[in-house]
């Protein structure tokens, strides 16, 4: 069967179940609705130069194809999202973390001034730091626990030394 057997709105439906989230395997796909897997891996490989042409298949835009307003919008609201919700931002708008960053530094050199980088000295020392601490803190936790055995141990059974 080709391409064309399919109405546009399905295809459009089944890319975006490949694409997620939660994204499906083609193979997946193909045995829930009986479509082959070989051209669902095709549909899905068509969509960027169907979207790149203003296609069909999603909304969803080349990286290179971002106005500066648009990706300006991007940078401001991805820096607002913790971790897990910039990687779910990520797949929606169908970008890479190297895609935001590029960007940034774009537009900071843009305003004259120089991107700060991740490898920064202080960036390091204070996760670092962090490290260090969140290890204490869990070895401080594990101690008060052993503690509190040891008390309820003596509780139970007496002292050790009273034995001897």
């Amino acid at each position: 069967m080709g391409n064309n057997n399919y109405e546009v709105g399905f295809k459009d439906a089944m890319v975006r179940k490949m694409m997620g989230p939660p994204a499906m395997s083609a193979t997946a796909l193909a045995g829930e609705v009986g479509v082959p897997q070989t051209t669902l891996s095709r549909w899905l490989k068509d969509y960027g130069r169907v979207a790149a042409a203003g296609g069909h298949m999603s909304s969803k835009k080349r990286p290179g194809n971002w106005s500066a307003e648009e990706k300006l919008a991007a940078i401001l609201e991805y820096e607002k999202l913790d971790e897990e919700s910039r990687g779910r931002y990520l797949r929606e708008k169908g970008l890479y973390s190297v895609d935001i960053e590029r960007w940034r530094e774009e537009v900071l050199g843009a305003l004259g001034k120089k991107a700060k980088k991740k490898g920064d000295a202080k960036d390091r020392r204070i996760r670092d730091l962090e490290g260090d601490l969140r290890r204490k803190e869990k070895a401080l936790a594990e101690t008060a626990a052993l503690l509190v055995l040891k008390k309820k141990a003596q509780a139970i059974w007496g002292d050790s030394e009273d034995e001897r």
